[in-house]
């Protein structure tokens, strides 16, 4: 003969409602996984795009912002570490300022370095003056002010690539030290000696 139960106390069918949701839970976060995976975006895609807001710290960042400002999509490693090295240490907030500039980037879109330097003036000059900083760096390839100027990039400097096609990078002087601020001599003027 069949035996009557009690109903089930309130706790228990808290537990029980409890480890439903959970299952019910866990369905759907299967079925969205699987959606995405069917659409070709994979899980690892889906965590990468949440978390896309947090930019990186580190090289990492220095080289995101450093595609930002002068538009190449890659550089070379070791300048890179070198260019990264030298602008940390001639500014103990440089790191910090990378990272307040890549979430200020993100948040205006893609804009040219100069337009960026002069919108950040205003509001934040310092940050303004990290892009400057960086420009020079990769593309005159000095870091630093006045005695404490360091020269990281000279052939690999980015202000030379303009011009590679009909420029040899110079790497000596080619006549006495500021030539170039004499006037050239005058057509079919014999040459001093």
């Amino acid at each position: 003969m069949r035996q009557l139960q009690d109903p089930p106390a309130p706790a228990d069918s808290a537990r029980h409602s409890a480890a439903r949701r959970r299952f019910v839970l866990g369905a759907c976060a299967s079925a969205v996984a699987l959606a995405f995976a069917s659409a070709g975006m994979g899980f690892p895609s889906l965590f990468t795009q949440a978390f896309a807001d947090t930019p990186p710290a580190g090289l990492e960042g220095f080289l995101l912002l450093s595609r930002k400002l002068t538009g190449r999509t890659s550089f070379d490693p070791a300048l890179a570490q070198r260019v990264y090295d030298a602008l940390s240490k001639s500014d103990s907030e440089f790191v910090a300022n990378v990272s307040a500039l890549n979430v200020w980037l993100a948040a205006h879109g893609g804009v040219p370095s100069d337009t960026v330097t002069q919108a950040l003036k205003a509001d934040t000059p310092k940050l303004a003056g990290t892009v400057t900083a960086v420009i020079r760096a990769w593309y005159l390839g000095l870091v630093g002010d006045g005695q404490h100027t360091s020269v990281v990039a000279y052939e690999r400097a980015l202000m030379f690539d303009p011009v590679s096609d009909v420029l040899t990078i110079p790497s000596y002087c080619r006549d006495v030290p500021f030539y170039w601020t004499q006037k050239p001599p005058a057509v079919g003027a014999p040459k001093a000696a």
